[in-house]
């Protein structure tokens, strides 16, 4: 069983002020594994997190179709789904797929655990006193077992990304997708959110890593994807990709950011 499969899926975003139209992804197929850890990288605007969007509803597609976990949620077709799913059904097979963006997006009145709470009570429904254990848990987990009673306006960046990890990881997601979860950090505090990345890696959890950080593609994905103008142009191992890349756009940009 695959755990995410996409294929053919193509997006176009219609421009306001006169702008054409703009093909953000063009004929992307892609599968990943059980366990698997794949990165996507590439340069700005080569469409990797909205690929990464579609796969949970966040953005709409044009075309293609989507699987999570072998369910087909979506075949669409100039923008209609042709997939006759109940909404709750569909929804609980979303729920599989956590999701850590650039910006923490924390509640800014509540407290760490408060903010890991949140999801786990009002949607996955647990009794209150499972989803405080839960959430004190992955707190524990992700390395902040001190700071479950700090608001985010007295953590680091660093910290606060680890919390929205938490926040993801009490759904008990079966897929986490990262877009680009280090972006927004300062240089010092990205090795502490890479090294939770690093902890679920080694724990079997599958992950989907829209990333700028090469060390951590080379050292822990199972495969790494490179994306340009919408399109993926090469798929391989990191040995493969980072020593011997087959295509000439992909070597470029590896040679400018290495």
């Amino acid at each position: 069983m695959s755990m995410i499969e996409t294929a053919g899926v193509c997006k176009t975003f219609h421009g306001s002020n006169g702008r054409g139209p703009l093909e953000v992804l063009k004929n992307v197929s892609l599968t990943v594994e059980p366990k698997e850890v794949v990165c996507i990288i590439g340069p700005s605007g080569a469409g990797k997190s909205t690929y990464l969007r579609t796969l949970n509803r966040l953005e709409t597609i044009d075309e293609g179709r989507i699987y999570i976990e072998d369910n087909l949620l979506f075949d669409c077709h100039r923008g209609v789904n042709s997939v006759k799913m109940h909404n709750d059904e569909r929804n609980k097979i979303l729920l599989e797929v956590g999701m850590v963006f650039q910006r923490f997006n924390l509640f800014p009145h509540k407290t760490a655990l408060e903010n890991v709470m949140l999801a786990p009570l009002n949607v996955r429904k647990f009794p209150f006193e499972e989803a405080r254990e839960k959430s004190v848990q992955i707190l524990e987990r992700v390395g902040l077992a001190d700071k479950i009673d700090t608001f985010p306006s007295q953590l680091s960046g660093g910290q606060q990304q680890r919390v929205a990890i938490a926040r993801a990881l009490a759904m008990e997601p079966r897929i986490m997708l990262f877009d680009e979860p280090t972006s927004a950090l300062d240089p010092e505090l990205v090795g502490e959110v890479l090294a939770v990345m690093k902890k679920l890696a080694s724990a079997g959890m599958t992950m989907l890593v829209v990333s700028h950080e090469m060390g951590f593609a080379r050292e822990v994905a199972s495969r790494v994807v490179f994306m340009f103008e919408g399109s993926i142009l090469e798929i391989g191992t990191p040995e493969k990709m980072f020593s011997s890349p087959e295509n000439d756009r992909t070597r470029q940009f590896l040679q400018s950011v290495l």
